[in-house]
């Protein structure tokens, strides 16, 4: 996976200000949370007592009371942390899952946030929440990612605190996304931002169309080779649907399988396919080099090879989707499939101000520090 190397973003010494003195009411709280819940005090209307509530519809449909200012918060479950930090709340967490003590540039969200994150108690491994870790953490409201698979009401009668659960965000620009939004925008008190959110995926959605409108069926015939999902995969590993290519409907020759998703195909079909243009997901590069290396006259036959027509995508897959790397993989195929439509795009300065948006900062240099980045591909050179 990603390396990782010390990166401190523009907010970041503001934010430790503000982790320090959360950590010091954090030891305070829990004090008294052990006390109550000795006591029995598992309502959940006792953990809003004493102040106004506001009612939520979550992506279940249920409607939760929750504080009307929110101030502490928990995130349970791929994509609840994620997108948390896309509505720039990030420091209203506290505590995280085990496995955001690990910096990764596989998740940038993480990796830009590592310095608060690492400083947080665990309330539990990805996906499964303890009841004694979320007590101790005593947040405001537990927001759950239904990929968990935990039920919100059980969770919430168990330990007293309001649970508001998200859909799964596996996607680019979708209502999936938009519901999000407008739930965290509701329970941390940023309609603002989350309108802001909305209205961006939407203008990027139009700006996609418009130059992609009238693509014509006949175009090039475009290959996703590497593709991760589940742990790595060789020039076999394809996706159907593949988000960045969906968004500029481009001709994937996946989808004429019928099949939906990632999976593997048998490369023989993609040497009768023969593209006129490959993609390859630089996760998988390292296994489709080795793989070159023994049978090199495979490649050698395709004519996107021949014609030095293979080029990058950078992952955007890791515990869910990674909206803001996803649309920068899309902008860059673009450029890559319709030249004359995307001519005024410079990719690397369109994925920054999507970096930008969605997470506060630039951060496609970082990613091209560490060998990730957009260009031309030449399969078995190391």
């Amino acid at each position: 996976m990603f390396s990782c190397f010390y990166f401190v973003t523009r907010k970041g010494c503001e934010k430790m200000r503000k982790r320090i003195c959360a950590g010091l009411l954090a030891a305070v709280a829990l004090t008294a949370v052990l006390l109550l819940t000795g006591c029995g005090g598992n309502d959940s209307t006792e953990a809003s007592a004493g102040g106004e509530t506001v009612t939520v519809t979550d992506s279940k449909g249920r409607e939760v009371e929750v504080p009307e200012k929110v101030e502490r918060v928990v995130c349970v479950g791929v994509g609840a942390l994620r997108y948390t930090c896309y509505m720039d709340a990030e420091e209203l967490v506290v505590g995280v899952e085990d496995y955001e003590h690990e910096r990764t540039l596989s998740r940038p969200y993480n990796y830009v946030n590592y310095e608060l994150f690492s400083e947080l108690p665990v309330i539990g491994v990805k996906d499964e929440p303890d009841a004694e870790l979320l007590l101790a953490a005593d947040p405001d409201v537990i927001v759950m990612s239904e990929a968990t698979g935990t039920d919100a009401d059980e969770l919430q009668q168990k330990v007293g605190i309001p649970v508001i659960t998200i859909g799964l965000n596996d996607e680019m620009i979708g209502e999936t996304a938009y519901e999000t939004f407008r739930i965290m925008g509701e329970v941390y008190g940023r309609e603002e931002r989350a309108q802001e959110l909305t209205d961006y995926l939407d203008d990027i959605k139009a700006d996609l169309d418009e130059r992609t409108a009238d693509v014509q069926e006949d175009g090039p015939a475009v290959y996703i080779g590497g593709v991760s999902y589940k742990g790595l995969h060789g020039f076999e590993g394809t996706e159907a649907g593949y988000g960045p290519l969906s968004a500029i409907h481009a001709k994937n020759l996946a989808d004429e399988t019928g099949r939906t998703g990632a999976f593997n195909i048998e490369l023989e079909q993609v040497l009768a396919w023969d593209p006129d243009i490959i993609f390859i997901d630089l996760e998988g590069l390292k296994l489709i080099n080795e793989h070159y290396e023994t049978t090199p006259e495979y490649y050698e036959q395709l004519q996107a090879v021949k014609n030095g027509r293979v080029y990058s995508q950078i992952s955007y897959r890791s515990s869910a989707s990674n909206l803001e790397t996803a649309l920068a993989d899309t902008y860059y195929a673009g450029t890559v499939i319709y030249p004359e439509q995307f001519e005024d795009v410079d990719p690397a300065a369109k994925a920054d101000e999507i970096f930008n948006k969605l997470l506060g900062t630039n951060f496609y240099g970082t990613l091209k520090e560490n060998g990730y980045e957009f260009k031309e591909v030449v399969i078995g050179q190391r």
